[in-house]
């Protein structure tokens, strides 16, 4: 069981394949809260998306480890008003 105390502010998000998925902002209503995304050609650039604390399988110091592969993960990600990232 993973304890939520341990997972820290602007740590790395790895999918279980070991590809970054994104950086925690904090953990709010049972779900990561990951920070806004800077990449220019994302068209969910501005805002949050976040990660529900179900896929965690592990924390190792400053990474959360996902138990779901990055590409998977990026895919059950929501956005702030709780829907499914497309």
């Amino acid at each position: 069981m993973v304890d939520i105390a341990d997972i820290k502010e602007h740590a790395e998000i790895i999918g279980a394949d070991g590809v970054h998925v994104g950086t925690v902002d904090r953990v709010v209503d049972g779900r990561i809260k990951l920070t806004k995304l800077e990449v220019e050609s994302n068209a969910h650039k501005g805002h949050h998306h976040f990660i529900d604390l179900g896929l965690v399988a592990g924390i190792d110091g400053d990474r959360v480890r996902l138990s779901a592969n990055a590409d998977v993960a990026v895919m059950l990600e929501e956005e702030e008003d709780g829907e499914d990232v497309k």
